[in-house]
C-alpha cells in the first residue's frame, strides 16, 4: 500500500515523512489551542488527500463508521433521553446516596463509570454518565473538572477489564481468538488494583479539598428524586430503549451487529416513539434540538483525525515502529512483553489505539514460530491489551472517551485544556502501566 501512495506524492517525496509531518503538525496546531481541534484535524485530512500520500477512496476506507456511528446514535439517545428529566434523577438519586458528600459523590461516580466501562463502550458510558455529573456539580456547586477527568480515567480503566469493554481489546480478541472469559481471568485482578491507586490519587489531587456549604448539602438531601421527571412517558420509553441497546452490546457478536447499528437502531427507535404522539411542529422541533445536541465538532474531529492517523499507516511509519519494537526485544519473551506495554502506552497516547493494535497484531504473531507458538505467545496479547487501553488516558486524543467528555464540557463552558490534561494524566497513566508491568511479571514472566 505504501509503495502504491509513493507514485503520487508530490515532487516524489517519502509519503512516510509527508504523512508523519502531517501528523505532527498536526497534532501541534490541536495543543497549541489556538484553532477549534475539529477544523485542524479536517485540514490535516483534506492535505494528506491534496498532497497525494493517498486517494479519498482510500482516506474513507481509514474511517472506523462504527466509532462514528455509535458516537452519533449513543449522543441522540443521551439528547431524547434527557427531555424526560432521566439524568437529573440519577443525579439526586446518587448525590444522596453519597449524602452529598463531594468526594464521596466523586468516588461514586468513578466506580459507576468503570464498572458500566467493563460492559459498555467507553464512550456510551461517558455519554451517559456526564450529564448526570454537571447535574450534580450544579447543584452542590463545586467545579466540575475534577469529576469529569475522573471519569475519563476510570472509563478506560474499566474498557480494558473485558473483551467488549474497549476497541483494541474487541480487536484482540477478534483476531487472536480469546473469549471473554479469557479477558476477564487475565486483565480484571490488575485493572481492580489499578483502579483503586487511581482513584486514591484522584482523591489527593482533588477530592480532600472539594467543599460545598451545609446548606447546599441540606438542600440536595431534601431534594425529592421523582419530582425531577418531567415526562413519565419518555421516562419509560427511554429506559425501555436504552435497556434493549444495553442488551444489544452484551450479546452484538452472537447476533452479528457491530456497536454502532445497535446505536443507530436504538437512536431511530427512540426519536420515533418520542415523535409519535405530537403534532409536525412539536415533532419538528424535537427533532431539530435533539440533532442540535450532537456533538459534531467531536464528530468532525474524529472523521479528521481517522484520515490523519490512516494516512500515517498508508505512509508506513506505524509497520515501521513496531518492526523496530520486535527487533528490539532480541529473542526474550519478557523482554518482548514489557517493550510492547511500554511503547503501546506511550504511543497510544499519541496516535488512536485501534490502528496501532490493528498492526501490532500481525507482527506479535510473527513472532510466535521464535518464541514456540502462538499459545507461548499469550502473555503479550495482555501486554498489547493494557499499553494500548490505559495509555489512552495519557493525553486528551489518546481515546475516544476523553475527546467525547471534552467537547460535552466546552459546550458546557467548562475548559478542557490540552496541555492541563498531560499534566495531569500523563504521571498517572505512567503509574497504571507501572503497576501493569509488576502485575504481567508477577504472573507471566
Amino acid at each position: 500500500m505504501g509503495g502504491h501512495a509513493a507514485s503520487n506524492v508530490y515532487f516524489g517525496m517519502s509519503p512516510m515523512w509527508v504523512s508523519t509531518v502531517i501528523l505532527a503538525v498536526t497534532y501541534a496546531v490541536i495543543m497549541s489551542e489556538k484553532i477549534n481541534r475539529a477544523i485542524i484535524a479536517l485540514i490535516g485530512a483534506a492535505v494528506m488527500i491534496v498532497i497525494g500520500v493517498f486517494s479519498q477512496e482510500e482516506a474513507i476506507k481509514g474511517i472506523d463508521w462504527n466509532t462514528i456511528g455509535l458516537l452519533t446514535g449513543m449522543m441522540i439517545l443521551v439528547s431524547v433521553s434527557r427531555r424526560s428529566g432521566m439524568f437529573q434523577y440519577i443525579a439526586v438519586w446518587s448525590a444522596q446516596a453519597a449524602k452529598a458528600h463531594p468526594a464521596k459523590v466523586l468516588l461514586l461516580l468513578q466506580i459507576a463509570t468503570a464498572v458500566l466501562s467493563a460492559f459498555l463502550d467507553n464512550v456510551t458510558t461517558v455519554l451517559l454518565m456526564v450529564p448526570v455529573t454537571l447535574a450534580i456539580v450544579k447543584e452542590l456547586d463545586v467545579p466540575a473538572y475534577p469529576f469529569l477527568f475522573a471519569e475519563v480515567f476510570a472509563s478506560n480503566i474499566g474498557g480494558t477489564a473485558t473483551l467488549i469493554g474497549d476497541p483494541p481489546n474487541i480487536l484482540i480478541g477478534s483476531q487472536v481468538g480469546l473469549s471473554f472469559n479469557e479477558f476477564v481471568i487475565h486483565l480484571t485482578p490488575v485493572i481492580v488494583i489499578v483502579m483503586v491507586v487511581q482513584a486514591l490519587m484522584i482523591y489527593l489531587l482533588w477530592g480532600r479539598d472539594l467543599k460545598t456549604t451545609p446548606e447546599r448539602e441540606a438542600r440536595v438531601m431534601a431534594m425529592n428524586p421523582a419530582a425531577s421527571i418531567e415526562d413519565w412517558l419518555l421516562l419509560k420509553q427511554s429506559l425501555v430503549v436504552i435497556t434493549i441497546v444495553m442488551l444489544g452490546f452484551v450479546l452484538a457478536r452472537p447476533l452479528h451487529l457491530e456497536p454502532a447499528t445497535i446505536a443507530m437502531l436504538g437512536a431511530a427507535v427512540l426519536m420515533l416513539l418520542d415523535n409519535w404522539a405530537h403534532h409536525n411542529e412539536k415533532a419538528a422541533a424535537n427533532i431539530h434540538q435533539t440533532f442540535g445536541d450532537v456533538e459534531w465538532i467531536t464528530i468532525f474531529f474524529f472523521v479528521g483525525l481517522f484520515i490523519v492517523v490512516h494516512g500515517v499507516e498508508v505512509g508506513g511509519l506505524l509497520q515501521l515502529l513496531a518492526n523496530a519494537l520486535v527487533a528490539g526485544t532480541g529473542g526474550d519473551l519478557a523482554t518482548a512483553g514489557y517493550a510492547i506495554l511500554w511503547a503501546s502506552a506511550f504511543l497510544s497516547a499519541i496516535v488512536d489505539n485501534i490502528p496501532f493494535v490493528a498492526t501490532m497484531i500481525p507482527l506479535i504473531k510473527s513472532m510466535a514460530p521464535a518464541f514456540g507458538g502462538m499459545d507461548k505467545i499469550e502473555p503479550l496479547w495482555w501486554c498489547l491489551s493494557l499499553g494500548a487501553c490505559l495509555g489512552g488516558n495519557g493525553t486528551l486524543i489518546g481515546a475516544s472517551a476523553n475527546l467525547t467528555v471534552a467537547g460535552i464540557a466546552e459546550r458546557n463552558g467548562i475548559p478542557f485544556r490540552f496541555v492541563t490534561y498531560i499534566l495531569y494524566g500523563m504521571p498517572m497513566m505512567i503509574v497504571s502501566i507501572a503497576i501493569s508491568h509488576i502485575y504481567v511479571w508477577w504472573r507471566y514472566f
